[in-house]
């Protein structure tokens, strides 16, 4: 399948729900944690797999507003998890010469992680390949509310007015600016919804389901096959396919 991909129509922005960890490790008869640490392998994938075809940003929904309301042993679990994940991969990102970030609250985070992933930051800056965006302690209603509360404390010390405030201006102050929109996003685990993330941004992304597979069985294969799916659609933006096809010549 990678062979078919038109590399000049890549999706320039991929964004990812990682869904059904837990169902997966129901599956097997162990713990919910079980399938969080048996995800990693499907993050790697997914990030090489981005990589070595050139795209340019990958964000995964790692951890959202919602589920701190979670288990209090599983929400350790998984922050344990993250903090060596992140000392862990480091020697993968930096071979592939990825650069990493985050979104969201992560100040609500345990200091532990916070210092893991300052450091892998810092570490990674200077890498120009695939930027790799982890959406912790996010969520799109979150980000809304934020950039809307940034706009109004300006409008309230006179520094802008509010029939000033525009669509881009918006979009400048929410987190994920000044990275483009997203084109294409993918959620495994066979639920068919958006969950609260990246709202503003996924306005016109083209939508990829994958019904039968549970995050921690994903490679590589799935997201060539839904980069696949994107090339074969017409993204209109509300215009008509007879416009899109005047403004192609």
């Amino acid at each position: 399948m990678k062979e078919q991909i038109d590399r000049t129509r890549l999706p320039q922005h991929i964004a990812i729900v990682m869904d059904g960890n837990g169902r997966w490790a129901k599956q097997r008869g162990a713990m919910r944690v079980f399938g969080h640490r048996n995800a990693i392998k499907a993050v790697r994938e997914a990030t090489e797999g981005c990589a070595e075809l050139g795209v340019k940003y990958l964000t995964l929904y790692a951890f959202s507003t919602e589920n701190w309301g979670r288990p209090e042993a599983e929400v350790r679990a998984l922050m344990e998890l993250l903090v060596h994940t992140i000392g862990d991969e480091l020697p993968t990102l930096q071979k592939n010469n990825v650069r990493l970030d985050t979104i969201g609250d992560t100040a609500s985070l345990p200091k532990s992680c916070q210092k893991e992933l300052l450091d892998a930051i810092d570490k990674t800056k200077g890498n120009t390949g695939l930027n790799l965006i982890l959406a912790l302690g996010y969520s799109g209603k979150w980000d809304i509310i934020q950039a809307t509360q940034r706009l109004a404390q300006q409008v309230k010390d006179g520094s802008l007015k509010s029939e000033d405030i525009t669509e881009d201006l918006l979009n400048q102050t929410l987190s994920t600016y000044p990275r483009p929109d997203v084109d294409l996003m993918l959620r495994t685990g066979g639920d068919h919804r958006i969950s609260n993330f990246l709202l503003w941004q996924l306005a016109y992304a083209e939508l990829y389901f994958y019904d039968e597979v549970f995050w921690p069985d994903f490679r590589r294969e799935h997201l060539h096959e839904a980069i696949l799916s994107f090339q074969q659609r017409e993204r209109r933006f509300g215009k008509t396919s007879e416009q899109i096809v005047t403004e192609a010549k």
